[in-house]
């Protein structure tokens, strides 16, 4: 019997168990493909990209609002309000936080409510990363409009707009040069704005609030709020009475003696305050950019350099800044030197004899004077009256020049004024002591060949004029606290004694003679009532320098009364270019035109009772 093969049959039981295990592996292999992927993607978003996201995070829940300062107001010495600050709004927009699907619309968006030009927003918003100023001084219908419009958007526009302060001048041109002005942050720029910039701005507030997505402030949420301290109000020195009167004969002498430009500056010589600061041509504080009334006649002409260099210099306060040769106003400087030290007295007739030059020793050209036939045999305030370079070259080498350096430091030509203002130089700017020569120490005793600020020639003259004590000059009289009404007033500050009462009481009366005998006489002769007035003067003319193509210089140095001096006055014209040029012509009159109306305007009383003023000068003498 033959055996059968017996077949085990399949299991159909295991067939599904292998399938399920296949889907099973497919199933595990997706879910950790796709946790790989998710890690990379949150590291990705965690590392590399999680700042910037946490800062739209932010920005879409933070509102931060900057509360502004309101910045101090300047007064003139009367109360007079010579710049002040008014609420404003203005408008800034974030890139960082305007969606950017939406960017050229909102540009467009912001040029049509604001008047501007939206390719310039948004080409500002594609390149920028920071928040800039979009415009400033928005008018409130623009400002009602554009908030309108905001809240109905449902992106975030990046646009913020904060109350804020603008600057005013009322007076417009009045000591623009002084006062100076503020950018578009209203942060001081030039002037007083920018030197006392610390206390006239104040410090800026925060309020933080939590938003929602729409930027709108979330009800009951947490809010911190810094306030502002506003900035302090000035009160200058200057009075803006007696700022126009000098401004305005300035402005007239400048055009009629055709002059390149003129200074002015008039300060009280016992508290060193300035009283008038004045340049001419200047600007007008409101439209600070637009080219004064000399600079127009050019201005299509220049290059965008040189308007840039022109403004600048339109700007800058040259009584402060600029250098010149004082000429001989300067000689009543020497006088003092050589009174204090005894090395001359005032009135010995015949201690010089002026023959119409002086060469010294050594040299081979000689110093001559203005009037080329000389004055012959005079006393030293024979010499100041008739403003007379060699007899003044005589009495320097006479003097030396350890003695006149050690007087021009005592003096204050060596440094600093210490006036609270911006761009005065270090020092005057002199020949070395080891390096000068005779005939330089001797063109130096009548106030050339080396340079001085207006500044600087005012407050060593005022030493004279205050008892022989040198005072720092000042133009801020008082601050004050906006938020606590406490006034905090400058007293004067004396520097040193720098000659005797009695030299310069001698000098001041020497300056009386060069008004009712010498050069000086135009400051009071042909002006109605000013021959009743006490005034000494000094003219000053300084020529141009050989090969040079500046012009001469022509000065005049006033105080009155002589006794008590109320008020020094300083006139400078530069590069006249009409028939008259001399200190004694030109700058003489102009202040005693000024003096004429300052004068009552302060409660001067007449103190010269002389019926008429003798003169036997002529024209070329009146230097």
């Amino acid at each position: 019997m033959s055996k059968k093969k017996i077949t085990k049959p399949k299991n159909d039981i295991n067939v599904p168990n292998k399938i399920s295990r296949v889907k099973i592996l497919l199933v595990l292999v997706f879910i950790f493909i796709l946790m790989i992927a998710l890690i990379v993607r949150v590291g990705y978003l965690q590392i590399i990209d999680g700042e910037h996201l946490q800062t739209l995070a932010t920005s879409k829940k933070i509102l931060t609002e900057t509360i502004s300062a309101k910045r101090g107001s300047i007064f003139d010495a009367t109360g007079d309000t010579l710049a002040v600050s008014y609420e404003t709004d203005k408008i800034y927009i974030d890139p960082e936080t305007t969606e950017d699907n939406y960017k050229e619309f909102v540009a467009q968006k912001l040029g049509d409510i604001l008047g501007i030009e939206s390719s310039k927003v948004l080409a500002k918003l594609n390149e920028s990363k920071k928040r800039f100023l979009v415009a400033s001084d928005v008018e409130k219908e623009a400002v009602d409009t554009l908030r309108e419009w905001i809240d109905k958007q449902e992106f975030t526009t990046g646009i913020s707009i904060e109350s804020s302060t603008s600057r005013s001048y009322p007076h417009h041109t009045l000591a623009s040069t002084v006062i100076g002005f503020v950018g578009t942050d209203n942060q001081g720029l030039y002037g007083i704005e920018k030197s006392w910039d610390s206390f006239l701005s104040g410090t800026a507030g925060k309020s933080v609030s939590l938003k929602d997505a729409s930027q709108s402030e979330i009800a009951n949420s947490q809010e911190s709020y810094i306030a502002a301290e506003n900035g302090y109000d000035l009160t200058l020195t200057i009075d803006a009475n007696i700022q126009d009167i000098v401004e305005k004969h300035l402005a007239q002498a400048v055009e009629d003696y055709q002059c390149e430009s003129g200074i002015t500056i008039a300060m009280d010589p016992s508290t060193g305050k300035i009283l008038a600061m004045a340049d001419y041509p200047s600007f007008d504080c409101n439209d600070k950019d637009a080219p004064n009334s000399r600079l127009s006649l050019i201005w299509d002409s220049l290059t965008p350099e040189e308007k840039d260099k022109k403004r600048f210099r339109m700007w800058t306060p040259k009584a402060v800044t600029d250098t010149y040769e004082p000429g001989s106003v300067f000689k009543i400087i020497t006088s003092a030197i050589a009174i204090e030290e005894n090395i001359m007295e005032p009135d010995i007739a015949a201690t010089f004899n002026c023959t119409g030059s002086y060469k010294v020793e050594g040299e081979k050209r000689p110093i001559n004077c203005h009037k080329t036939a000389g004055h012959g045999k005079e006393s030293l305030r024979n010499a100041l009256e008739n403003s007379c370079n060699p007899a003044f070259v005589e009495l320097g080498l006479k003097i030396g020049k350890n003695l006149s350096y050690k007087y021009y430091d005592a003096f204050g030509f060596f440094g600093k004024t210490g006036i609270s203002l911006y761009g005065e130089p270090k020092s005057g700017i002199f020949y070395p002591i080891n390096e000068i020569n005779n005939h330089e120490l001797g063109t130096a005793s009548f106030g050339q060949r080396f340079t001085i600020t207006p500044l600087q020639m005012i407050t060593a003259a005022s030493a004279i004029a205050n008892d022989g004590i040198l005072v720092q000059p000042q133009i801020v009289s008082s601050i004050t606290n906006t938020d606590t009404g406490e006034v905090t007033t400058f007293e004067t500050q004396e520097i040193r004694q720098v000659i005797s009462k009695e030299t310069a009481d001698t000098v001041a009366s020497m300056m009386e003679s060069v008004v009712t005998k010498g050069t000086g006489h135009r400051v009071v002769t042909g002006i109605a009532g000013m021959e009743q007035y006490s005034v000494g003067g000094k003219t000053g003319t300084s020529e141009p320098i050989n090969g040079t193509l500046d012009g001469y210089v022509a000065s005049f140095l006033a105080m009155s009364p002589v006794e008590n001096t109320k008020i020094v006055l300083l006139v400078i014209l530069n590069s006249p270019n009409g028939e008259e040029h001399n200190g004694g012509q030109i700058a003489a009159p102009t202040a005693g035109n000024m003096l004429n109306e300052i004068l009552p305007y302060m409660g001067v009383e007449t103190g010269n009772k002389d019926d008429g003023i003798e003169s036997n000068l002529s024209q070329k003498d009146l230097y």
